[in-house]
């Protein structure tokens, strides 16, 4: 039986990479120089340089299951979402950070589900994301709120890390949150203001932080924020 991935690999080599070695070659002589920090889920359909029609060199990239952010907590572990967080903001200087969660998101389906015993790591994992549950049976409405409550969730995270924070308050850094809709192949941003989710199509900016140069309304917390622009969820009786 041929082994697919091996042709996969030779196919790089020999069909694609001869078309980009410079551009290669000159990413190694001068260095990798991103914008862009994504954090994003692992998700096999969530393909970030199709949704931002980057290359290579172009965007920083953490995945991981939900698109989680870590707190910051003063701690040192061995984290590797933190570690690249501290990493392409001091020293790569990225001045955006992207928060991608998306539809149909199996890490968000698990915090409405039992635990697996057989991946304690996993169940662990998981509660970085329980904040954003909602206290309802699981229907595809909650399934949806919760993937963009977890998003605004974790752009609160990244304004604790105080690299971050300094950076977006000095106006070098940017915090975009965004919800990739699979089936529509839309993006939904994140708009402070409005406290939602409006799909780029018709968005006037590429997605908000927590942090704005605009006051908004008495400064409370932005994850409650979102809640004022979905149609509340019934609760279970």
């Amino acid at each position: 039986m041929p082994d697919e991935l091996l042709q996969r690999l030779r196919r790089f080599h020999d069909d694609y990479f001869p078309g980009v070695q410079e551009r290669f070659q000159s990413l190694v002589h001068d260095g990798q120089h991103p914008s862009i920090l994504f954090i994003g889920c692992s998700d096999s359909r969530l393909v970030p340089y199709l949704l931002t029609g980057t290359g290579p060199g172009e965007v920083f990239m953490v995945r991981n299951v939900g698109a989680f952010v870590p707190p910051h907590d003063g701690s040192v572990g061995y984290h590797g979402t933190a570690a690249a967080i501290e990493f392409a903001v001091l020293k790569l200087a990225v001045n955006r950070i992207v928060v991608c969660g998306h539809s149909h998101c199996g890490g968000i389906r698990a915090l409405y589900e039992e635990a697996t015993p057989q991946a304690p790591n996993l169940a662990a994992w998981l509660d970085l994301g329980r904040e954003a549950a909602l206290p309802v049976r699981m229907t595809p409405e909650a399934l949806r709120r919760t993937e963009q409550r977890s998003v605004v969730l974790q752009l609160e995270r990244l304004m604790a890390y105080p690299m971050v924070r300094e950076r977006v308050e000095a106006g070098r850094l940017k915090l975009h949150g965004w919800h990739y809709v699979i089936e529509d192949g839309e993006v939904h941003v994140f708009d402070l203001r409005s406290g939602g989710f409006v799909p780029a199509s018709s968005a006037d900016h590429s997605g908000t932080g927590p942090f704005d140069h605009t006051p908004v309304d008495d400064g409370s917390r932005i994850f409650n924020e979102i809640d004022v622009a979905l149609a509340p969820a019934p609760r279970v009786s």
